[in-house]
């Protein structure tokens, strides 16, 4: 059987590896980023089952992602978004591109399945 692939955008170890780890333990084949330039053309050359990205990475997370939602091939791509809980503003930066689920980082680590399952979720 086939594992769905899930590209994960992060820089911080913590909670990158943890989750990175986690979506494996879920049967996700995960390739990490670390590079918000390459984002875009990743998502678009692999056609992952789904995007995750840390806004607080360092680059324009918020133009790859909005990039993304806009392109004709990438934009059925669901996308995670999250950022620490303090960071309400690149929250709300997130919501505006276009980002399918933003939520915060401790949502995320806490109810990983539940969150995959409403981003993958078809209305």
């Amino acid at each position: 059987m086939s594992q769905p692939l899930a590209i994960f955008f992060y820089e911080r170890l913590m909670p990158g590896s943890q989750l990175v780890n986690r979506l494996q333990d879920l049967n996700y084949r995960v390739l990490a980023l670390d590079n918000a330039g390459r984002l875009a053309a990743t998502v678009q050359r692999e056609m992952p089952l789904l995007l995750l990205a840390d806004l607080a990475a360092k680059g324009d997370v918020l133009a790859a992602l909005k990039k993304i939602k806009s392109g004709d091939a990438t934009s059925h791509v669901p996308i995670i978004a999250f950022a620490p809980d303090a960071a309400a503003e690149l929250l709300a930066a997130a919501q505006a591109t276009g980002t399918g689920l933003v939520v915060t980082e401790s949502a995320l680590t806490n109810h990983l399945p539940q969150i995959l399952e409403q981003a993958l979720s078809v209305d």
